[in-house]
């Protein structure tokens, strides 16, 4: 994360465009690289960074990457949580896996999905789902998903279809807002996502939870985050 360019956010529509006004006074479109609802994360008048592509083929060159909300800085290219947790697992931060010191991405498992990360070595493999957690409510709690997800809902049946001798697999919750210090699922969102994670569970899937530092210049995971599947 570098060289971002600063303005304020006007509007966010049609789920992957934004309008913003750069610290110039020049309003522009951006692309929003988030398919979600953005619950607090899109608030107009809030201040947002932007990061710019040099491709020729974009009708949008520049891409909305974080945002200053009213409960700390968020990322909200959730694409980038793949990527702060395979350096995690890759630098040994994450403790429990050493025994998997090969690292592969978006390895083709399921029925056409891609596990974001498979992990391997002589004790077996580790299939780990990314989720990019944003939504914070009160007291810091953070929820997935902000929105209905059956997409998230069949990784996580994918996740538990992979199970077996030597086989491990993980949903790994990333806390990209800085206000959230403990995850569950949204279950007044969505009811059917909860439950089946909570079944998923029960058959051994592991859960884990992240939280980010996030800022301009840099990204990183920073800490362990509690996890229950219900908010406590």
């Amino acid at each position: 994360m570098s060289d971002l360019i600063e303005g304020t956010l006007i509007k966010r529509y049609k789920r992957f465009l934004a309008d913003v006004e750069l610290d110039s006074g020049k309003v522009i479109t951006v692309h929003c690289p988030n398919t979600g609802a953005m619950t607090g994360c899109a608030e107009p008048g809030w201040r947002v960074w932007l990061s710019r592509s040099d491709s020729k083929t974009r009708k949008y060159p520049h891409t909305w990457e974080l945002v200053e909300t009213g409960a700390g800085m968020a990322c909200i290219h959730s694409v980038r949580a793949n990527a702060l947790v395979k350096e995690a697992f890759t630098s040994g931060l994450i403790p429990g896996f050493t025994d998997y010191p090969e690292i592969r991405t978006e390895v083709k498992y399921g029925n056409g999905s891609r596990a974001d990360l498979l992990l391997e070595g002589d004790t077996g493999k580790v299939y780990v789902e990314v989720k990019s957690v944003t939504l914070c409510s009160a007291r810091g709690q953070g929820l997935f998903p902000d929105a209905v997800s059956d997409r998230g809902r069949k990784h996580l049946q994918e996740l538990r279809d992979v199970l077996g001798p030597g086989t491990r697999a993980v949903m790994f919750f990333c806390a990209l807002h800085e206000g959230i210090d403990h995850v569950s699922a949204a279950g007044e969102i969505d009811p059917r996502y909860r439950d089946t994670l909570a079944e998923v569970i029960d058959a051994g899937v592991e859960v884990m939870a992240w939280g980010a530092s996030v800022s301009p210049q840099q990204m990183a995971l920073s800490r362990s985050l509690t996890f229950s599947v219900d908010p406590q």
